[in-house]
């Protein structure tokens, strides 16, 4: 993906595929610049005035381009998508800054290189899991809402000291509505205003006792075989859990077909997996790594969104933890600097 420079709407592209690469005419000019690329299908780029070249890795002779509106604090981005699959392979290029035909759709390739310096400051949303009526989990050590509340706050603190604004579902022990579904609803929207960089919902797992360590989901189709419990819960438990993991799952699956909507799920996996990196090198939690699921809260974001599961409650080890501040500040720390990281921010 490629910044582009502001201007009075989305700039036009038009494209054309050569045997090894896409070549993209802009509406508008970029500075020059040259250099190799690190992702799936590609293999290097050169920008010089408004053409922008994509070298395709062996193997892959399609590739399509879109333009990503601007919004969320970032810049509209080009957005270059190749098939990674046989039969995606033998989809005909195209070039459009609309959404194309679900029929066309094949999984985008995040091509990526460092997003420009913004002159606005970054917007987060620091969503701390249940609240007010609803705890949460609830063990001998810690409830749920507490945690999540605090490292919300503790991270608020540390990106707010770099300078990026935050936006926090809750600051008290209170829920949003008493309609759970309501409530979910309420926190997701947050993350629709257009203003919004990154949306992360904090939450604390449970299980069995054995179970411990962190993971960090966006949002999709779970993987195969995946326990559909934790959705359930998070989405409200009980016969609603159910519903609100149905009608999200349903999301998913519509979803696949959207290339816009995909390149910002790929901004959310990238975040996700920042996230999971930095929380397990700072703490030395077991990985459970990063994972898609149908969470309600970040059904249909505008902006990129993630839900963190920082740890089991139920542990008889990892729950007295997270009853420490000296360990929710170390949750903090880690997961503000990969916010940071995230929004390429010092």
């Amino acid at each position: 993906m490629f910044d582009l420079p502001a201007s009075g709407g989305a700039p036009s592209v038009s494209a054309k595929v050569a045997s090894q690469s896409i070549t993209v005419k802009l509406g508008v000019s970029l500075p020059s610049e040259q250099g190799p690329l690190n992702a799936a299908g590609v293999t290097a780029y050169a920008v010089s005035g408004r053409t922008v070249t994509v070298t395709l890795a062996a193997g892959h002779s399609s590739a399509r381009s879109s333009v990503l509106p601007a919004g969320g604090g970032q810049p509209a981005r080009l957005v270059i998508d190749v098939p990674t699959s046989a039969a995606a392979s033998a989809i005909p290029a195209a070039a459009t800054a609309a959404r194309p035909p679900a029929a066309a759709a094949a999984r985008p390739v995040a091509v990526t290189r460092p997003a420009s310096t913004a002159a606005t400051r970054p917007r987060v949303v620091l969503d701390a899991g249940h609240g007010g009526i609803d705890p949460g989990m609830v063990s001998r050590w810690v409830t749920e809402e507490d945690v999540t509340l605090d490292v919300a706050l503790r991270t608020r603190a540390e990106l707010q000291r770099h300078g990026v604004d935050v936006t926090m579902t809750r600051t008290t022990d209170r829920h949003l509505s008493t309609n759970k579904s309501a409530d979910l609803e309420a926190r997701s929207r947050l993350a629709n205003n257009g203003q919004v960089s990154a949306f992360v919902s904090i939450h604390v797992n449970s299980a069995g006792a054995s179970a411990q360590g962190i993971e960090t989901y966006y949002f999709g189709q779970p993987l195969a075989g995946s326990n559909r419990n934790l959705a359930v819960q998070e989405n409200g438990g009980g016969s609603l859990g159910e519903q609100l993991t149905r009608q999200a799952a349903n999301t998913a699956q519509n979803l696949l077909g959207d290339i816009l909507a995909q390149a910002k799920i790929s901004f959310s996996r990238q975040l996700a997996q920042k996230v999971q990196s930095r929380l397990i090198a700072a703490t030395g939690a077991v990985n459970r790594g990063v994972q898609t699921d149908a969470f309600y809260v970040i059904r249909n974001p505008t902006t990129p969104a993630i839900l963190v599961e920082v740890g089991f409650g139920s542990h008889p080890v990892e729950g007295p933890r997270l009853a420490s501040a000296a360990y929710r500040e170390q949750l903090a720390q880690a997961l503000a600097r990969a916010i940071l990281d995230f929004l390429n921010t010092k």
